[in-house]
């Protein structure tokens, strides 16, 4: 029975070392008095979370930490401003006072160094040794008023330098004010879309990791035909289906090698995204900059962009999405961007959404490889 209950107390304690050590650490961090202390070891808490294996509650948990560490460098800035401000007034009254004193001091210097008043100086001197006192008084007096210009001179520099250093903290508040904004939208945008729920979390994880594999190579795909730009070369499947929670196309690009943005390819149209301005940072937009006609039919709906934006770093390894998902509101027709070589391809899916994750790619001889995701070849 001891050595039970041994095991058992054993067991307890490894259960709260791993299970709580989330909990812990962020109670930790917000017991440290230094504020310089709880930013570092929020830092050291990010890095920990985003070792761990992706879940929801992991996830959200990486938001709250990034939350609040952003939230003590909003602080830890607006501190350094007010103290900023106060030196700033201080110097503003130095230099003022500076200023009149230089200023009556040059008056009076300067009507004293006069050729005639040096004249009175000499012939009202009741002697010589007086006249020579009060020629060397005239020169400290000089003296005193460049060492005044001086330090004028070095205050202004400094009253400058503390200027910039203020417009440069207050930008650099607002820019930590903007990302505190965007952390809080995507936070509230993951709990949307995943409804707070842990198996819908992992089938768009497993839905993102689909992609990536299909473009690795290890989708079972076969050549199908040489086709020519605008050829229909199948599509989109109109609705749920493997790894793919409804109808859209992931359309990406491939050269040399290397992913590319497909805005560098498709040539600027109008089109619209499936979600608002307040999610653009979560969802990713578009920077169209090519000549190449669009692999779907307009008017272009997106739903999501390429780069590293919120969802993408949720969901995607790496954190990026890889190129931009689109739908058309007129025809589920895929096209051919451009000539190539034409091949048909499956990756087999479990989780909420099972089933084939089909697809088509173009080897277009340019070294450039376009991949058209979530579509029945033909």
């Amino acid at each position: 029975m001891r050595i039970f209950k041994a095991l058992l107390v054993v067991f307890l304690l490894l259960f709260s070392l791993v299970f709580l050590k989330g909990g812990v650490s962020a109670q930790a961090c917000d017991g440290l008095s230094d504020v310089y202390a709880r930013i570092d070891c929020y830092e050291k808490e990010l890095g920990r979370l985003s070792a761990q294996s992706k879940t929801l509650s992991n996830q959200i948990a990486q938001f709250d930490a990034q939350i609040r560490l952003t939230t003590l460098k909003i602080s830890q800035t607006e501190e350094k401003i007010v103290l900023l401000g106060g030196r700033i007034d201080q110097l503003e009254a130095s230099l003022d006072a500076l200023s009149n004193a230089f200023s009556s001091r040059a008056v009076e210097t300067y009507k004293m160094a006069r050729v005639g008043d040096a004249f009175l100086i000499l012939i009202s001197a009741p002697d010589l040794t007086g006249a020579v006192s009060r020629f060397h008084y005239l020169q400290k007096i000089q003296e005193a008023d460049r060492d005044l210009l001086s330090r004028l001179q070095a205050a202004q520099i400094t009253y400058q330098g503390e200027k910039t250093d203020q417009e440069t903290l207050q930008k650099e508040l607002e820019k930590q004010k903007l990302n505190l904004a965007r952390q809080k939208q995507e936070k509230a945008a993951l709990l949307t879309v995943t409804k707070n729920d842990e198996k819908r979390y992992q089938q768009l994880l497993a839905s993102a990791r689909a992609e990536l594999a299909v473009v690795l190579g290890q989708g079972k795909e076969t050549f199908l035909r040489n086709v020519s730009e605008g050829e229909v070369i199948g599509r989109v499947i109109p609705s749920a289906s493997g790894c793919s929670s409804g109808q859209h196309l992931h359309f990406e690009v491939h050269q040399g090698g290397a992913i590319k943005d497909p805005g560098e390819f498709l040539r600027p149209i109008s089109f619209s995204y499936s979600y608002g301005p307040d999610q653009y940072g979560y969802y990713g937009t578009i920077n169209l900059r090519g000549s190449w006609n669009w692999p779907m039919d307009e008017p272009i709906e997106i739903n999501q962009g390429f780069g590293s934006h919120g969802f993408a770093q949720a969901f995607y390894p790496g954190g990026v999405h890889n190129g931009y998902d689109l739908d058309s509101n007129s025809s589920s027709n895929v096209k051919a961007v451009k000539s190539g070589k034409l091949y048909g391809g499956s990756y087999q899916c479990g989780g909420r959404y099972p089933g084939a994750l089909l697809y088509a790619k173009i080897e277009q001889g340019d070294g450039i490889i376009a991949w058209y995701l979530h579509m029945t070849p033909q």
